[in-house]
Order: C-alpha cells, then sequence, then structure tokens
C-alpha cells in the first residue's frame, strides 16, 4: 500500500479532469498527500478558465494553495516557491506535467521549425523541470523526489509528434542529470512514459484513435492503458515506496515500447 501520509508536494500541469497531472493527483490525494497546485494564468482575471478547470478537479481536497504560473516566468516560479515556503516551510515530492509548442512548429516537419518556436517548446517543455528541480531543493530538507511526464516519441521518431519529440529526449536527458546531481540531497528525479492517453495535450500531436489502435494490436498487453494505471504509477514514484529508483523512465504503456515487429497474432 503506498503511503503519502505527512508527506506535501507541488503539482504542475493540471488543464482539466482528464490531465495525466490530474490522475496522478487523486492517486496521492488518496494516499494521503496534501498538495498545492497551479494552473496556467488567465487572461481575462474574470473569466478565470483555467483556475476553473483546475479547481474542478481539486477543490473537494480543500487546498490551501491553488497558484498561477507560466513557467516560462522566473518571477512567477519564485513567488509560487515563496508562498509554498511560507505555507508548509518544505516539500516532499513535485510534480512536472507540463509541455507545449505552438501548433505552427508542432504540425510542420522538424526541421522545418521557427528558432522562436524552438526556443520556446525546450523552454517550457524541457528547461522547466531543472527551473523547478532548482527552487525545490532548498524546500526537500528531508530528500523528495520530483517527477516529470514524457512519451515514447522522446526516444523514437512517432509520425506527428514532431518538434514534442526533440523536447522529450531532452526532457528525459534532464531526468537524468538531475538524478545524478540532486542524489546526495537524497533527492530522486524520474519520468514516466505513458502510453496514448486522451487528453488536451494528446489532441494536438495526432490521431488518438488510430494510435490507440496500434497499442491494442502491438503491446504485450494487448490494450491501450488508463489514466488510473498511470496515476497509480506516478504516486508510487512520488512516495517513498520508491525509495531506491531514481534516473529512471519508466514506460505505463502496456509494453509497447519493448516490441520491435509486429506480434504474429496482429491484425493486419
Amino acid at each position: 500500500m503506498i503511503s503519502l501520509e505527512g508527506k506535501t508536494g507541488l503539482v504542475f500541469g493540471i488543464a482539466n479532469d482528464r490531465s495525466i497531472a490530474a490522475a496522478i493527483a487523486q492517486q496521492c490525494h488518496d494516499a494521503g498527500a496534501t498538495m498545492a497546485f497551479t494552473h496556467l494564468p488567465d487572461a481575462d482575471p474574470e473569466r478565470p478558465k483555467a483556475r476553473n478547470r483546475c479547481l474542478k478537479v481539486v477543490e473537494g481536497w480543500n487546498p490551501k494553495l491553488v497558484l498561477p504560473c507560466n513557467v516560462s516566468d522566473d518571477a512567477q516560479l519564485d513567488e509560487v516557491f515563496d508562498k509554498v515556503r511560507a505555507e508548509y516551510g518544505k516539500l516532499d515530492f513535485v510534480l512536472h506535467s507540463i509541455a507545449f509548442a505552438s501548433l505552427d512548429d508542432l504540425k510542420v516537419p522538424t526541421y522545418q521549425c521557427s528558432r522562436e518556436g524552438f526556443k520556446m517548446a525546450m523552454d517550457i517543455s524541457a528547461y522547466s523541470l531543472l527551473a523547478l528541480a532548482k527552487r525545490a531543493e532548498p524546500l526537500m530538507t528531508d530528500g523528495g523526489s520530483i517527477l516529470a511526464m514524457t512519451y515514447i516519441g522522446g526516444e523514437r521518431v512517432i509520425p506527428g509528434y514532431n518538434m514534442m519529440g526533440v523536447c522529450k529526449a531532452a526532457l528525459e536527458c534532464s531526468v537524468r542529470y538531475a538524478a545524478a546531481e540532486l542524489g546526495p540531497k537524497n533527492i530522486r528525479v524520474n519520468a514516466i512514459s505513458a502510453g496514448p492517453l486522451r487528453t488536451l495535450a494528446a489532441s494536438a500531436v495526432g490521431d488518438f484513435s488510430a494510435m490507440s489502435k496500434l497499442y491494442e494490436t502491438f503491446s504485450p498487453l494487448r490494450r491501450n492503458i488508463t489514466a488510473e494505471e498511470v496515476g497509480s504509477a506516478g504516486a508510487f514514484l512520488l512516495s517513498p515506496a520508491a525509495g531506491g529508483i531514481t534516473g529512471e523512465n519508466l514506460h505505463v504503456d502496456a509494453g509497447f515500447h519493448a516490441v520491435a515487429a509486429p506480434p504474429e497474432d496482429a491484425q493486419e
């Protein structure tokens, strides 16, 4: 049984109730964790759509902090971590479930992406993990766990994933370096490489039905995954139960990553 009783976490990336971050946060809540949350800043404070979508997931847990944060803005990151320090005094885990590339750069071949689009996508999707780790480290006085979300498109070419695959490759490498650098402080850094889930982010990078069918046909389990399975794996890696695991890229994808050729019973 995973326990996060007495643990305090900070969650980045709940865009709505179908977000992977929401599934992981639910499992962490069920395991006893206390959490603070961030959401994208709303352009119109009178119509706080991003905040309301986040609150729809978390307000039943009575969180003390639900804060706007643009992770490409150092001042906003500093403010979030300052408020967490003031409210809780320390952190035990951080969930990074953030990625972005403009549609103009995502929908073209990778070699045709713009310079500015490349920099923005890398900043938000990869560098932000290091920015969070830098600010979390002083608060993880008893050690801690940092978890990022990735996809197999960071390891292999997935048609349609394009620029985001390059960003995920950088993110995964950042996980390994941060794990090595923060390990002496008993801070673990890992990633989950999840199979396709019908999230807001997934809608921008390809045909979900076709990808889900591919997993059902090719994966060793002959099915796609569920959000609950990713949530359970995430809560495990964030908990003391995974105390000996760091620098890991855990595939929660029904075994799809292990397959190099169609199985004999694959449908034509």
